[in-house]
This record gives structure tokens, sequence and C-alpha cells, in this order.
């Protein structure tokens, strides 16, 4: 299981970009939004407040401001989840992504050519960010919806982009402990390290059932000059996989890459 870390405000304002001093009251909302947009289920004003270190009554005033606005939304049984506006944000974000609107049409094409899921990704600290997918046409899939995080080791999609950096940033960007997510999980420091120099080697990453059992994903990181942020996947069951068919989806990923950072 990924460990859950819980965002947590500072106690003092402290300093941010050209010495400007952070707003508490800021850095609070922040963190009531990230702690809530990562809950599995809705939470109580007292697992708020307790989780994040804030006074309950200060915890109430906020949570009480950010119904208001939309941000939150509580179940009618005192428990809060995050609001549709969060949602509408994270829609605007993704709309408006340059590296989005490059890669859809060929996400477009690879979905209909290959007929199976299709994936866009983004690092994020030491986890993957989906910002698009295009489902499969077949009943039997896998989906990762957009805004889903997920370990960066435990994916082709963070594969990809982890080997397109050095061995040492990437150690000092994953946590102490690499969490599995399946039995098929990379969860020690040298295994991985050979894995992303094999993939460096290959040209694209495989995620064999580490991130969901019976799937295998094949992933290509998206290259615009610089370290890779993004990379692009196709996930699919393995029961309709072959050798063949495995050629065709990496050729296939290779070809679209090609035209996205060009």
């Amino acid at each position: 299981m990924t460990q859950h870390v819980v965002p947590q405000p500072s106690a003092q304002p402290s300093e941010v970009g050209g010495g400007v001093r952070s707003v508490k009251s800021a850095e609070r909302t922040i963190a009531v939004l990230e702690y809530l947009s990562s809950a599995a289920q809705a939470r109580t004003l007292r697992e708020v407040s307790a989780d994040l270190g804030f006074p309950r009554a200060s915890g109430y005033a906020l949570l009480t401001t950010l119904v208001s606005t939309g941000w939150v939304e509580t179940d009618g049984a005192s428990r809060y989840r995050i609001g549709i506006r969060a949602l509408r944000a994270g829609a605007a974000y993704v709309e408006r992504d340059d590296v989005v609107q490059r890669a859809q049409p060929m996400m477009n094409e690879l979905n209909i050519e290959l007929g199976e899921t299709v994936h866009l990704a983004r690092l994020d600290g030491a986890e993957v960010v989906y910002l698009a997918t295009n489902i499969s046409r077949h009943s039997l899939a896998v989906v990762s919806r957009p805004g889903r995080r997920l370990p960066s080791w435990a994916t082709g999609l963070g594969k990809a982009i982890l080997a397109g950096r050095p061995w040492e940033e990437v150690d000092e960007l994953l946590p102490e402990i690499l969490e599995p997510r399946t039995i098929h999980t990379i969860t020690d420091r040298a295994t991985l390290r050979a894995e992303l120099e094999e993939i460096r080697r290959r040209g694209h990453a495989v995620d064999e059932q580490e991130s969901t059992l019976g799937l295998r994903c094949f992933a290509v990181a998206l290259d615009f000059g610089s370290a890779p942020n993004e990379a692009l996947s196709c996930s699919i069951p393995v029961v309709r996989l072959s050798p063949e068919r495995e050629e065709e989806i990496v050729a296939a990923l290779l070809q679209a890459r090609a035209h996205i950072i060009r």
C-alpha cells in the first residue's frame, strides 16, 4: 500500500520566492484541499483537524468557508470531501496544458489503431499524475482516470520518466521505502537502478503487473530537450498479449512519440 503523507502547514509564516512571507491562512487552505483530494473517503472535522494539526475551531471555520465557495462539500453527516470547484480547476489545468494539447491527437490515433487504453502522465515529486486517458474499446480494461496519482517506481510511465534522469537525482527524489502495489513491484533500489539502465538501453519501459495484477503497460518518455517530465503509455491485459502484439504496441508508441516531440 502506498504510504499516505499528510500535508502539514507551517507553524509560522515562512519565506517564499523573493523573501516574501507566506500567508498562514493560504497555507492551511491548500493543506486542507490537498488532504481531502488524497483521502479515500470523506473525513470528519475531528479527522481533518487532528491530521493537519489545526485547532478545531480554526478547522471548522476554514471548512465552512470552503463549503460555501464550493471547494469542499459535506455529505450532511458532518463529513467533508473535495468539491466540484476543484474538478473545474483541474479540468481547466488539463485543457490548457501544452503537452496535453500536443499529445492528444496522437493519443486518439493510438487508441484507434491499437484499440487499447492510452495514458499521458506527468511526474510530480515521487508520483506520476495522469493527465489524459483514451479508454480501450474492449470490455476488459483497467483505466486510470486523469488526476489519479501512482508511485513512479511502480508504473511504466514513471519508470520511463525516471530513466531519463541521473540515478543520483532519482535516488534523492524517491522515498526511503519503496512501497509495493503488487507482488511484482520493484522495491529494492539496486534492482530499480538496473531496471532504469535497461530502459535507457531499450528505449521504452515495461510495467510487468507492478501496478495492477493482470495488466502490462508499455511506456515511452516524452523528451522535449531536457530531463523528461511526461510519458505516454499503452496498457493491456496480459491475456490479450503475444510477442507480436508487444512489438506492434512498442513500435506504435515510439512513432507517436516522434510526432509529439518533433
